[in-house]
């Protein structure tokens, strides 16, 4: 018999879409979130070197030393943050390490607050390790930026922690360092944990960008190298664990991820070291995208509300459109040949909404906007 815990796993819609755009000819996907980019040369050739002199046994699962000190120097250099390599735990991926600090923190029927709109797997992860899920509500008009007076109506004594997430996936926004420093104070009264993914750092716009580690070493912070470098597929991330919880963490990894792949490891090194004025590139041509499709969606009619600060999302209300989101999303697919995610993916205050990704280069995104201009104009709506 299946497991309860399995039965309560929901579907990732965004990959139901991909599978099904798939099968279809000539679709423009602005469904996933890939970025188009390759990682940097220099992660290439430290990847061949590495495997060529033989690294492809086990590490530490905590990771490679060289690794966890080239991550302790980007806070240092980024931020201005002091972190021990000590504290700093490599994962295949980010969202294994979302299940390790889970899975140290939350024990069955203690609550994580999550906002709403959230990244569609977050509520998965919290009922696979027994929790149950609260929801903080966001809006369009607040740029999706949580008010951290509904955040404290939220916490109760069963609270054990909060999960955010800034970029944001779905919305873009980024949380400034008022609103972490207000969030860490509310968790401190608490005795709330933070947990905060930040895998989408490094892709902001005209913003500046706060780890969480600036304002408490309390807090279980997640980064990874697949959005800012590129590298999905590379499955590296890592975690900065709080100093009281490195032993359990430590020891759930060696059960449960046994340890990141070795030679990947020596290229996450590489990744880090990339020059700034490459990704600051990279930056601008996701911010060109973005801009682009901004003003799409101001002439299809539909009202965007805010604009994204971040990642490479937009959430568009498509409640004016007939009939609902996951309709209209079919519609674009079948008709027009553009794959888009339906916000119901992304909790309850999302079901009228989208999610259109800009991880894409500007030629499919122009084939996308003139696509749904046709396919709008036929039905009337623009």
């Amino acid at each position: 018999m299946i497991s309860q815990r399995a039965q309560d796993v929901t579907p990732f819609i965004a990959m139901d879409v991909l599978e099904r755009a798939n099968e279809l000819e000539d679709v423009v996907h602005l469904e996933v979130g890939e970025p188009d980019f390759e990682p940097p040369d220099s992660v290439f050739e430290t990847a061949i070197s590495s495997l060529r002199d033989g690294n492809t046994n086990y590490t530490a699962a905590r990771g490679k030393p060289e690794l966890r000190r080239a991550i302790a120097a980007h806070y240092d250099r980024e931020y201005g943050v002091e972190v021990g390599p000590d504290r700093i735990v490599a994962t295949p991926g980010t969202s294994p390490g979302l299940l390790l600090a889970l899975a140290a923190l939350v024990d069955p029927g203690e609550e994580v607050v999550l906002t709403d709109p959230h990244y569609a797997c977050y509520p998965n992860f919290v009922r696979t390790v027994g929790g149950t899920v609260r929801s903080v509500a966001l809006r369009a008009e607040d740029g999706f930026q949580p008010r951290v007076a509904e955040f404290e109506a939220a916490l109760s004594a069963s609270t054990r922690a909060m999960l955010l997430n800034s970029p944001a996936n779905p919305t873009g926004a980024v949380l400034d360092g008022e609103t972490l420093a207000d969030l860490t104070a509310l968790a401190e009264l608490t005795d709330t944990t933070p947990i905060v993914d930040e895998v989408y750092h490094g892709l902001s716009y005209d913003v500046d960008e706060h780890t969480m580690l600036e304002y408490t070493d309390d807090a279980f912070v997640l980064n990874g190298f697949s959005k800012r470098f590129a590298m999905t597929g590379w499955r590296l991330g890592w975690m900065v664990v709080p100093p009281e919880y490195v032993g359990a963490v430590n020891r759930l990894a060696q059960n449960l991820l046994i340890c990141a792949p070795n030679f990947v490891q020596d290229a996450g090194v590489a990744a880090l070291e990339t020059p700034p004025d490459r990704l600051a590139e990279i930056r601008e041509t996701y911010r060109e995208r973005r801009d682009l499709l901004v003003d799409a969606v101001a002439e299809w009619g539909l009202d965007l509300g805010y604009t994204p600060q971040g990642a490479y999302y937009l959430l568009v209300d498509v409640s004016e459109l007939p009939g609902a989101a996951l309709e209209v999303a079919d519609f674009l697919l079948e008709e027009a040949g553009v794959a888009v995610t339906p916000g119901v993916d992304f909790g309850e205050r999302a079901a009228d909404y989208l999610r259109l990704s800009y991880a894409t280069d500007i030629e499919a995104i122009e084939e996308a906007i003139d696509r749904i201009d046709a396919v709008l104009s036929t039905y009337g709506v623009v």
